[in-house]
Order: C-alpha cells, then structure tokens, then sequence
C-alpha cells in the first residue's frame, strides 16, 4: 500500500520503470564501457550475458535489482543486446528460467560497483546525516524530500529499500524536524522576553469595538497612494516594532524554515491558532510577527518610491514641461531677434577689423535698428535671460524648482520616517541616512519666525541643480535656507540612496542589505553542521573542489579521445576561434525522439559510465 504523501502512481513508479527511458538515458546509463564489457565476458551463453548486462544496468538507472531482471521496456533489451552484438535479444527469456543466476549475478555486480546494502552501518549514519540536514535546511514537502533521499542513495550506490520503509524514514525526519523548529523558535522568544509568548496571543483577540483582530489589523497594507498612508504604514511598522523581535536570536534557523512556518499561520484563522498547543503555537505567531515586521517595511518603501516617482518627481517633470512648453513661442521670437541681431553684431565687428578702423558706435545702431527697434532687442535679451536659466543643467534645475511646492505632500509623515529604526546606511549613505534622521526637527521648526541658515544644513546632501532651490528662493530672505525645498532635496537623495541600496531596511524581503545573507564568524558555525549535511558536502572546500575539476577534467579528456576515435563520422566538433576561446559544434546533431533527460538521469549523473 502506498503511503499517505504518494500518490499511488508515484509510489507505483518507485524503483522500477515507470515508463520508456528515453535515447539521452539509455546512451548514459546503458552504454557498456570496457569495464563493463570485461565483467559481462566471464558469463556463458548470450541469455546469460544479456541478462547480466540488463541487471548492472537497471541498478545504475533505478537503484535496485528487479525481483523479475526482465520487468524492463523492450527498447532496453534491444539496446544493450545491439551492444553485445546478440542477434536473438529474445534469448533473455532463457535467463529468467533460473532465478538462483539472476540472484547471484546480483551479488557479483554488487562486489564490482561497490554497492551497499541499506542496512549497512556507516552509509545508514551517513544518510541519516542528510536526511536531518536536508529536512532542517530546505522548506520543501515530503515528496521533494522523498526523490532527494532516493536521489543521494543512488549516487552513493546505496541500493534502494521499500518504498514504505523510506517513505516511513522521511515522515520520521520531518516530524524531528518542524519539533526542533518549533522548539526552537519559543525557546528563543521566551529567552528575548517572556511577555512576549503571552503578547502575540493577544492579538488574536477581536476587539469589541472592530470587527477583526489586532494580528489582522497589522496584515493590511496601505491601500492609498497618499502622505496620510505614508504616515500609516510607517506607524504600522511602529506598531510591530513595538513587540522587539528584532532581539530574537534566531541565525541559527533558516529563513526559508521561518517564512514557511509564517505563511502557514497567515493562512490559518485566529480561533483555531488559539487552540493549538505549545510550543506550536508561540513559534507560529512568532514566525508571523517576523514575517509581518518585514512587510510592513518593505510596503512603506514601496509606497514611498511610488510617492517619489509619481507624486513628487513625475508631477514636477510634467509641470515643469508644461510650463517651458507654454514659453516657448515667446522664447522662440525672443531668441530670433537677439539671434539676427547678433548676426549683424558680428558681421559689421568683423568688416572694422578688416579695414582697421575705429567702431562707429552710431552707424553700429543704425545697422541693428534696422532689424528691431533698440527697446524691442532689450526686451527680447531680457526674455531669452529669464526663460533660459544660466547654470550647467537648467532642466534639472527648472525640474527641482517645483518639488518644493510639493512639501505638504511628504510633512505627515517625515516624524515616523526620521525616526524609524528600520533604516541602516552602508559607507555610501551614511551622511544621507544622517540629514534624513534630522528631517523631524525640520518639519517642526517655524521657519517663518527663525529662518533656516545654511550652517544648519549638511551642503553635500545638495546637489548643483538643487541649489537655486535651496538657496536661492527669491521669497525667502537672503542667506537663508528653504527649508522645504531642503527636505525635498533630502528625501530625493534617500530615494536614490534605496534604489543604490546605499541604505537599506532591516528586517526586509525586498529592500534589505543583499550581503546580510552571506554567514560569516557565529552565524555561521551555527548552522554549518545541518547546510553541509543537507547538501552531502565535506567541510573542505578546496578538497571538494579539487575534485570536481579532476571529474571535469577526465571528462574532456574522455571527450577528446572519443571525437579522435570517431574522426570525420563525429556528430560534434570542437573549433578553436581566432581569440582562443574553443566552441562546439553540433551541427550534424540531429533531433532526438523521446521526452528528454528523465530525472533517474539527473540523480544518477555522478554515474556516467561513457559518453555513448
């Protein structure tokens, strides 16, 4: 009978041939190299060596012996029977007729390729060394862990037992595991506080004057585009930062773990989280809480980039182009006559200095008004002067004008964002991270009663386009700061800073410090142990390595000696291109039937027995 995670198909197609293997794996795991083909010799008769060829390789595809060596598709028989050069593959039949040989060329295939019993003592502890290890590293479900153990047992030539009695090993694993988990995570959140277990119940709690819980209130996201929702979603952030999970020490559990424990509690209703025992249920609110402290911040820097982008850069490019397009036609006839004018400038400057003589300031009049009277070219320079700003990059200037208008946009909100924690500078933002922790002061100071002085201000964090904004302000008294242009300013620096990840947020999903995730010192020593078990890799690094260039190494070198073999009737060649480099070409491949490579090919790929 299968058991309760499989399906009865899956269980049915365990250790044996669920369907035809494909060309790609009977050229892998049914080539018979000379090896094979020295240990197949020893045998008597066709049906003898066919059969012993089909048992070597139905181990090394499917990971045991069939009770019936014959059970296999006809397309394998005829395969290796073509090998052997056998012209009646049908002679196979004469193999079955006495059990007693297939079960003792089992054994001699087992003596030959080093396969192991699954009873055996020291690949049992390794193996259960990787089940835990993979249980506890990896968030997968039962039947992923379930191909993976029967995964590394073929790779280490361990020969497969019953499905129940591996499936019953993986079930016994993952229960160890999410125990370890759950007993894991409480013990860490009664360490931090023990208020804390007695908190997050709580808030499963409706209160009488709401229609849902405290926990359901926290998991709702700003829905508005607007300052007001800003100032929403960072007090949301407030709210959870108030239980302290940031004092939780929890490296030593991997994220993966948490974050599925956490989506099992947001897709679980409160009454029935209230019900369950502990300390099941500590964990899971707690892993929820984790989960929902990251969100809130990444929905606040989300709704701060959309105000940045929409509400306050986008709005003043576009009312900064339909102010310059609404100029433009007098900028047009402005900029036409000083244009002609100073044609005629230049013209009548550079005829004196042919002739050398002196300049006729009268005549030089006369010759200009004759393009527009002299008022009219005062007016069209002075027009030109106004609408044509003289620094180095006037759109951006004219652009940073207008966000400063957009100040009660951003107010609401600057306290909560000044004073969050949640931000946390690298080396390239740490003097913005600085000016934006000084943005709620800001915004409380009557500037119109004590006027804001450039001293007060840090000058880097303003850019040249921005100082006419900031400095310049023509309603502002001179030698003085527009305060709210300044905080435009800032805020612009940190938007750009977040996208750079020059600051970034803590405990975030998507806008955390990227090299938080590598382990390094104690965080790693932590879970060194469980991540090398779960990936079946020696702590040496260099060793492991080492290795895998010699296999690749061998590889091609096979490879070559195969392409040197087969000459001109090779379907692949390897070219050397002019800058060294060395390409293959499959031109005279040709498409292959079937389904392509199976996944007995993927876990038997440290396996390969030729290139076929």
């Amino acid at each position: 009978m299968p058991v309760e995670f499989l399906t009865d198909e899956q269980a049915q197609a365990y250790g044996r041939f669920a369907e035809e293997p494909t060309r790609p794996e009977l050229e892998r795991f049914f080539f018979l190299d000379d090896e094979d083909r020295n240990l197949i010799a020893k045998r008597r008769g066709d049906h003898n060596r066919l059969g012993f060829a089909l048992q070597m390789c139905t181990v090394r595809y499917i990971g045991l012996f069939l009770d019936n060596p014959s059970a296999v598709p006809w397309p394998v028989v005829e395969h290796l029977a073509q090998q052997l050069e056998i012209e009646d593959p049908s002679c196979l039949k004469e193999y079955t007729e006495r059990p007693k040989t297939a079960y003792e060329y089992a054994w001699v295939i087992r003596d030959a390729y080093g396969y192991h019993q699954y009873e055996d003592p020291a690949h049992g502890r390794m193996f259960r060394a990787f089940l835990h290890g993979r249980a506890w590293t990896h968030a997968e479900g039962p039947v992923a862990l379930f191909n993976h153990a029967a995964g590394w047992l073929r790779r280490h030539w361990v020969l497969l037992p019953g499905v129940n009695v591996l499936a019953r090993q993986v079930s016994e694993v993952r229960a160890i595991a999410e125990k370890r988990l759950h007993a894991t995570v409480a013990k860490a959140a009664l360490r931090a506080d023990p208020a804390l277990p007695g908190n997050l119940v709580a808030t499963l709690k409706t209160p009488e004057d709401t229609r849902y819980s405290e926990l359901e209130r926290m998991r709702r996201p700003p829905t508005r585009t607007t300052g007001t929702a800003m100032k929403g979603a960072l007090q949301r952030v407030e709210d959870i930062a108030a239980f302290g999970l940031r004092r939780l020490k929890l490296k030593q559990i991997p994220p993966n773990r948490l974050s599925v424990l956490a989506r099992y509690g947001l897709g679980t209703k409160a009454p029935k989280l209230e019900r369950t025992a502990e300390p099941k249920r500590t964990a899971i609110l707690t892993a929820v809480m984790r989960h929902l402290e990251a969100k809130a911040i990444d929905d606040a820097l989300d709704l701060f980039e959309i105000l940045m982008a929409t509400r306050l850069i986008s709005t003043a490019r576009r009312a900064t182009d339909k102010q310059r397009l609404s100029t433009l036609p007098q900028l047009e006839n402005a900029a036409r006559i000083v244009a002609r004018a100073a044609k005629v400038f230049l013209e009548k400057l550079e005829s004196i200095e042919e002739a050398g003589g002196e300049v006729d300031v009268t005549a030089l009049w006369r010759a200009l008004e004759e393009i527009a009277p002299r008022s009219v070219m005062s007016g069209a320079a002075a027009t030109v002067v106004t609408l044509v700003l003289q620094d180095g990059d006037s759109a951006q200037t004219a652009l940073r004008g207008a966000p400063a208008l957009r100040y009660n946009t951003v107010k609401s909100f600057l306290s909560l964002l000044g004073e969050t924690s949640a931000l946390e500078a690298a080396t390239g933002g740490v003097s913005i991270l600085a000016g934006v922790k000084k943005l709620p002061a800001l915004s409380r100071r009557k500037v119109g009663e004590k006027p804001l002085l450039p001293r007060e201000i840090d000058d880097t964090l303003v850019p040249p386009h921005w100082h006419k904004a900031v400095y310049a302000n023509a309603e502002q008294p001179e030698g003085t700061v527009d305060r709210d242009a300044y905080v435009v300013c800032v805020l612009e620096q940190l938007f750009r800073a977040l996208k750079r990840r020059d600051i970034f947020a803590s405990p975030s999903h998507r806008w955390s410090d990227p090299r938080a995730r590598l382990l390094m010192g104690t965080e790693w020593e932590a879970v060194r142990e469980d991540i090398l078990a779960g990936l079946s890799l020696e702590e040496d690094a260099e060793a492991h390595l080492r290795e895998l260039v010699e296999v690749l190494d061998a590889t091609w070198r096979q490879t070559a000696e195969r392409l040197e073999e087969a000459g001109d009737d090779a379907k692949i060649s390897i070219e050397v291109q002019p800058s060294g480099r060395a390409k293959l070409n499959v031109e005279k491949l040709h498409a292959l039937g079937g389904h392509g490579f199976g996944t007995a090919e993927a876990e038997h790929g440290q396996r390969d027995r030729g290139l076929g």
